[in-house]
């Protein structure tokens, strides 16, 4: 049985009591990016508690107000770390997105395609890597500049934003194994991801590298899969818990020191499968750490070399409002010769990239996109380090189209090229 309904509003109980935790004080709103864009109460955390409760309460309509206002939101949870009173507005907006997604309120064609892509392509990796090695050949034959001309905005955006795509070298799969370099210091597991190996192989393998030659045996267990974040974010909860559970089968098999995520997300919705699918997601939730989280609390061993680069580091939103983590890559990216890390304004608001929202709200996006790139250009770094796939594309798209030389890494690219140097030095 499911879990009651509250009211004749049709949300669950959980979700009307979640709401019940706000109270109203407002310091949420200069914290939220689409309140900063339109001003309007409605389309702040404040404003959208406001709705939920008077949906489950029966004084709204369960309809295209909620509707319209739970998918414009980012999900980027700026405002938990600005709310005094510790409201889990994520979990309520997930929440509140399934229930419009199982209702079927203003869905639309952009909804069914998403949720098939999401149900049927990103979690299977054959399909996923099939279809990639597709828009990898319409991108050598530049088809995919034409065909961005007739498909409709949501899905021509899709091409506009795609990075191009590896080759199939670079797309391979991680090993299940990697020993640790010199004296081993421990053994952890890494989540190798759905997105990232198609996309950003070159990271994971950047990950696996630099954790081995910090003394770490590498562990990518074989029945691990995708995450569930982004289905989670769409408001697919039973694809999303289904997936969470897979991957807790699959890691709590393992006798390790920790679970290393390099994707913000990844890490965040791992971090919350407790909340998911109960006890059976406590040992995972438990050991996971993103790498620059890891990294930091373990201590980088022997020396670095020198990596002279003028750099801003962007926080990414799942990774420090939804986990915490915030001064572990500042500090690792500091202690790198060379580094000039500079501050840009606003580095922890999101960049409008939220999974698949820069895909269903363009215009939100780009504006929120917009006043990123304003504050990375003002402080003029020659690269710019953040640590989930999504902001990597979001970010290096747009300062393309600004007409910007920065370059945008993840952070490990820089550390590992730090540790190879000072191997390097040493020969």
């Amino acid at each position: 049985m499911g879990e009651r309904k509250h009211s004749s509003g049709g949300l669950p109980d959980s979700l009307y009591q979640g709401t019940l935790d706000c109270v109203h004080c407002g310091l949420c709103l200069s914290a939220c990016p689409t309140y900063r864009v339109t001003g309007q109460e409605i389309a702040s955390p404040r404003g959208r508690i406001y709705l939920m409760r008077g949906v489950a309460e029966g004084r709204i309509e369960l309809g295209s107000g909620l509707a319209q206002e739970s998918r414009l939101c980012l999900g980027c949870r700026a405002c938990e770390t600005a709310c005094p009173a510790g409201v889990g507005y994520g979990a309520l907006l997930e929440a509140t997105r399934s229930v419009v997604a199982r209702e079927r309120i203003d869905w639309g064609i952009f909804q069914r395609i998403e949720r098939m892509v999401l149900r049927q392509w990103v979690p299977r990796p054959r399909r996923l890597h099939w279809a990639l090695s597709l828009l990898r050949a319409f991108q050598g034959l530049k088809l995919d500049r034409l065909a961005a001309r007739w498909l409709p905005r949501n899905l021509s955006g899709a091409l506009e934003l795609a990075p191009r795509v590896p080759p199939a070298s670079s797309r391979r799969r991680l090993p299940a194994q990697t020993p640790a370099r010199g004296e081993r210091r421990g053994c952890v597991a890494f989540l190798e991801g759905c997105v990232m190996p198609e996309l950003f192989g070159d990271v994971n393998r950047a990950s696996v590298e630099l954790l081995s030659r910090q003394g770490f045996e590498v562990l990518v267990p074989e029945a691990q899969g995708c995450c569930g974040a982004l289905q989670a974010h769409a408001g697919d909860l039973e694809t999303a818990h289904a997936l969470a559970s897979k991957n807790a089968a699959a890691f709590d098999a393992l006798d390790v020191d920790a679970i290393v995520v390099n994707s913000a997300g990844c890490g965040a919705a791992l971090r919350e499968c407790e909340g998911w699918i109960g006890a059976a997601g406590e040992r995972t939730a438990s050991r996971v750490r993103d790498i620059s989280e890891f990294l930091d609390e373990v201590g980088l061993r022997g020396p670095l070399g020198r990596v002279s680069l003028r750099l801003a580091y962007d926080d990414p939103c799942h990774l420090i409002h939804a986990q915490g983590v915030a001064e572990a890559p500042r500090r690792l990216l500091k202690a790198i010769p060379g580094i000039d890390l500079v501050e840009h304004a606003e580095a922890s608001a999101c960049c409008g990239a939220a999974g698949t929202y820069n895909l269903a709200q363009p215009e939100m996006a780009r504006a929120v996109l917009d006043r990123k790139l304003d504050h990375l250009l003002a402080a003029a770094p020659e690269c710019v380090a953040t640590g989930n796939p999504g902001c990597l594309m979001q970010i290096a798209s747009g300062l393309a189209r600004r007409g910007s030389a920065i370059r945008v890494l993840h952070p490990v690219e820089i550390l590992l090229e730090a540790c190879r140097g000072a191997s390097e030095t040493q020969r």
